[in-house]
Order: C-alpha cells, then structure tokens, then sequence
C-alpha cells in the first residue's frame, strides 16, 4: 500500500498506509465511536467537508452494498481507521478499499486511531490534510492551517435537493435473502425541508402513515403551506445552523400554522427561529452509543448521534421546553413548543446506524399531526 500523511492544523502528524483513492483532501478531522455501519455513515450528508476518524480498530469486514446507502454517494472527504480489513460479509457487493477509490474518496489505515482520537478530545476537533501525494509534513500541516473552519459555513443549502420529489418507499425489513415491506396506507402529507437529509429518515415518516414531498432547503413559508401540509419535517443536515439562509425566518413563519418535527440541524434551526443560539462544541458527538434522558418519563435512551454545534439552553428560557438531555454533558438533546405543535431531538431516531431506543418520535409525529385535525 501507498504512504499517507494525515497532517492536523495543530502541527499534530499521524503516518500510515493508503487505502481508498491515491489524493489529497483537507477537511475538518472528528471521529465517530460506532463499532458498525461505516458505509451509513460515510454517505450521510452531516459529513460534508469532514475527515471521519473510525474508534473502532477494524473496517472494512462487511464490505459495502447500495441498501447500506443513505444517500446516493459518499460524503465525508476522507476516511481514517486502525486496520483495513478485506470483506468476508454475505451481502457485501464492493469492499470499501474499492468503494472508496470509486467514488475518489482517500483513506488512511495503520495509524494509532486511539491517540488521534484522545488528541481530538483533548484539543478539539480541527482541519487536517489527508494525502498520499508526497508533500513535507511542514508543507501539509499550512495547508490544514489556512483551511476555513466550520463555523459560519452554509453547506446545507450546497446539499439540499435542487428540486421537489415524492417519497413513498417504507423501510425495507431484510430477512435471510428477502425483501418483505411493510406496507401503512398513507394517511398525512408531510414537507420534509432538505438540509442534507437521510433517506431513513424518510422511510420511517412513510412507516407512520405519511405520504412525503421533500423540498429544498430555499423553500419558503408560504410555499410550504401552500402545499397544504399537515406536518413539517425539518431534516439533518451539514455545516452552521445559523449560516443556513433563511432556514430561522422560514420555520418561525410555520411555527404555530402547521405541525413541526426537526432532528439534528432541523433541531438547531427551529431552536433559532424560536430566539434561542447555538454554539459551536469541542468535538461534538458522532458515534451509536450516546446516552440521552427524556425529562418527561425519567427514562434513559441509548442513541445514535451526529452533530459539531448545540443548542444554548439558556437562549431559549421561556421560548420553548428542554425534553431531552445528553448525559454525558448535560447539552440540551431535546426541545418543545407545545403550544406551536413543535418538537425537535438532537439525536438521531431514526439510527442508520445505531439502537432503535428513539424510533417512538416518528409515531408521536404521526399522533401530534392527528391530533392537530381534530382540532382544526
């Protein structure tokens, strides 16, 4: 295998070998603590501009396959494991060696991941050059220095859909070799705001009943409504929440006329169009294994989770009610508007990787939209 250098803008240098595409990329270095669903984690679209640094020692075992997919192509800019394993999975279609090289994504293995990843903690995630190009260290690591940071950066409106689609396909139930669908007869219309969406996401609103327009992350207040909705989902998404443009004033204008469902950055940005901040974290939360507790039930989820920046609680005293807490840091993972019909989770419900401890929001979507009929 080819040399490769991963060279951080703290003047940090991690040696190894190459795996993936022979390139040079630079990205913002965070690293995930999942044991499982690279492939899901590599094409979800929070991973705009980020070199994904893997916890886990060994990748690469389950190969890929396009059900794995949760979005059409990958999106992190780089990959960063212990070891590289060739695959030994019965459904695996391409490894991730050939995967990577196919979409001109770079990976480096044979590194201690373990430092790295304590280094990260320490001194917070940061821009790095990950090449197989042969530069000087000292060369790469002022490349990883003038590198733009992610604060300020809209990349939700660079991912979002260019034009509206339907959505009707449930999630698939894999059975030893088959394909069995469950099949719930659509009974809401839903407008799903694409910032960088997962397509679980999508799958689990049809699993509830809903029949689903996605639209893009520009989309107005009175286009939304004009579609005659009964409930609006605000998706995950990349970058700063309040870079994205327009995202607050548009759901503030929906706030209160239609039902509201975020998850992630769509939890960032309806905490914006309420008043309230968000703020940039040291190395944020990206792994399937983040204990969070709802406030109402004293109940402790296990979940899957994606995000650099957070929501300020104190900005929102009085706008909203905090639901959910992050139990290791105490960051607010959860919000309600229950006057507006609205709620929202930092954390990710619908996994892809990760438990399924949190899928019960895509139902109470479902039962606030219900809800809102009979009183309408």
């Amino acid at each position: 295998m080819k040399r490769a250098v991963l060279a951080l803008a703290d003047g940090t240098v991690f040696e190894g070998r190459s795996f993936g595409a022979s390139s040079e990329t630079v990205g913002e270095v965070v690293f995930n603590t999942s044991m499982f669903g690279y492939q899901e984690i590599l094409t979800d679209p929070s991973y705009v501009g980020q070199i994904v640094t893997m916890a886990y020692p060994h990748m690469g075992n389950v190969g890929t396959t396009p059900e794995d997919e949760e979005s059409a192509r990958p999106h992190a800019v780089g990959m960063v494991v212990r070891e590289y394993s060739e695959p030994s999975n019965w459904r695996s279609r391409e490894s991730l060696d050939a995967y990577l090289a196919r979409w001109k994504v770079g990976g480096i293995e044979g590194l201690d991941t373990r430092r790295l990843v304590r280094h990260l903690r320490t001194h917070g995630s940061q821009m790095g050059v990950l090449s197989t190009e042969g530069l000087t260290p000292a060369a790469l690591i002022e490349k990883a220095k003038q590198a733009p940071g992610m604060e300020g950066l809209d990349l939700a409106t660079g991912i979002s859909t260019k034009a509206a689609y339907e959505w009707s396909k449930p999630t698939p139930r894999f059975v030893v070799g088959e394909t069995e669908l469950k099949v719930v007869p659509p009974r809401f219309r839903v407008v799903a705001v694409d910032y960088g969406l997962k397509k679980a996401m999508l799958q689990f609103l049809v699993d509830v009943g809903c029949q689903v327009t996605v639209v893009p992350a520009w989309t107005t207040a009175k286009d939304i409504l004009d579609r005659k909705p009964d409930g609006v989902f605000l998706t995950n998404g990349p970058g700063d929440p309040a870079a994205v443009k327009g995202a607050d004033t548009t759901v503030a204008a929906l706030l209160g006329k239609v039902p509201v469902f975020g998850i992630c950055l769509g939890h960032q940005i309806l905490a914006l169009a309420l008043g309230g901040k968000t703020w940039k974290m040291k190395f944020g939360h990206r792994g399937a294994n983040q204990p969070v507790k709802d406030l109402a039930t004293g109940k402790v989820e296990i979940t899957s989770q994606n995000h650099g920046f957070a929501v300020d609680a104190q900005s929102l005293e009085g706008k909203a009610v905090v639901t959910h807490l992050n139990l290791n840091d105490l960051t607010v993972e959860g919000l309600a508007v229950p006057d507006a019909r609205a709620f929202s989770v930092q954390h990710h419900p619908e996994a892809s990787p990760g438990p399924h401890d949190a899928r019960y929001l895509f139902q109470r979507f479902a039962d606030v939209m219900a809800g809102a009929r009979v009183t309408a």
